[in-house]
């Protein structure tokens, strides 16, 4: 070894110098640190996660591409461990290449010797390559619509109560017809806040359409437009699958001349950053994601620490602002 020689010590020496033994006399620890920083000698890690079966690594695997608030998730994990004394060791699988390349992925995690892993999922399709998977490791699940793996952890907003939280606001500002425009139907979010729109305006007596988006501002544009198109009459609510699309409406309804919220009020969901300073300031349900990230790798170390699995949701919160008010004429 060649810090052992360049010090004139043991491997032995040099290595409870490392590991920060007690018994190494003061001005042994002097002459290996500093051939250490002279040999510019970093610690090999895998090695030592071989060794001593912990490699203080928590590894978070990114399975799909709607996930728009993914830094803020990520920031929340992120801190997290890093609280609780682990790093995190990032892999992304992306698209709908079935469930092969997420297990493959959850596979070369393990052989690198994490300690726990958690999956960020926006579909079924992810959370169908892990319902009969058996790991070694403790492995949650963020953003998910539950899952049926009771081995496995879930963390999650809850989508279906953020929904009913909007309409139920629109409802009780006296709007009835309320039109929904959806996210991507293939994500867990945008199926849920279809059930909560409909079930809410339903238990309030009231009626809407539904038009199906993808999560962009293009869609909401794009579908706001058709709105403004419908011989039937525009709705005197919109409630957009998220705060991109309703950005997208705002534009189009700009362009058609449909005052916000005078003749249609407009409600968002995720609280994005610069929600607040929209024309008009969009009401919005606001989802803490830095929470959600830290909620999911606290559940992970728990597991680490001998408790069970268990599926988690966070409650969503109601920002009302401008864009919302009541349904002043039938239009």
């Amino acid at each position: 070894m060649d810090v052992a020689r360049e010090a004139g010590v043991s491997h032995i020496t040099v290595s409870r110098v490392i590991n920060d033994h007690p018994s190494v006399r003061p001005e042994t620890r002097t002459r290996v640190e500093a051939a250490i920083q002279k040999l510019g000698y970093r610690r090999n890690s895998v090695a030592r996660a071989l060794k001593s079966r912990r490699s203080s690594t928590i590894g978070v695997v990114i399975a799909g591409s709607e996930l728009f608030e993914l830094p803020r998730i990520l920031s929340g994990v992120e801190a997290a461990a890093k609280q609780a004394g682990y790093w995190v060791s990032l892999a992304s699988r992306q698209g709908e290449s079935g469930t092969g390349d997420l297990v493959e992925t959850l596979r070369r995690l393990t052989d690198q010797s994490v300690e726990a892993i958690a999956v960020v999922a926006d579909r079924p399709v992810a959370v169908d390559a892990l319902t009969s998977l058996v790991l070694d490791v403790p492995v949650a699940v963020v953003m998910s619509g539950g899952v049926p793996n009771l081995d496995l952890g879930c963390v999650e907003v809850d989508q279906e109560r953020g929904s009913r939280l909007a309409v139920r606001h629109l409802l009780d500002l006296g709007h009835r017809r309320i039109a929904h425009l959806t996210g991507a139907l293939r994500t867990f979010d945008a199926q849920a806040r279809v059930a909560g729109w409909r079930d809410e305006l339903a238990a309030g007596g009231g009626e809407g359409a539904m038009l199906e988006g993808d999560f962009t501002a293009e869609s909401g544009f794009r579908l706001a437009h058709a709105l403004c198109s419908d011989e039937s009459g525009l709705p005197t609510a919109v409630f957009a699958g998220n705060d991109q699309m309703a950005m997208g409406v705002l534009a189009a309804f700009a362009e058609r001349g449909v005052r916000v919220p005078a003749d249609v009020s407009l409600v968002g969901f995720d609280d994005m950053k610069g929600a607040g300073y929209l024309v008009p300031a969009l009401t919005t349900v606001r989802q803490d994601f830095d929470h959600l990230g830290r909620s999911a790798i606290e559940l992970l170390v728990r597991m680490l620490g001998g408790e069970r699995a268990a599926q988690e949701k966070l409650t969503p919160e109601l920002v009302v602002r401008r864009s919302t008010a009541e349904p002043r004429t039938a239009l």
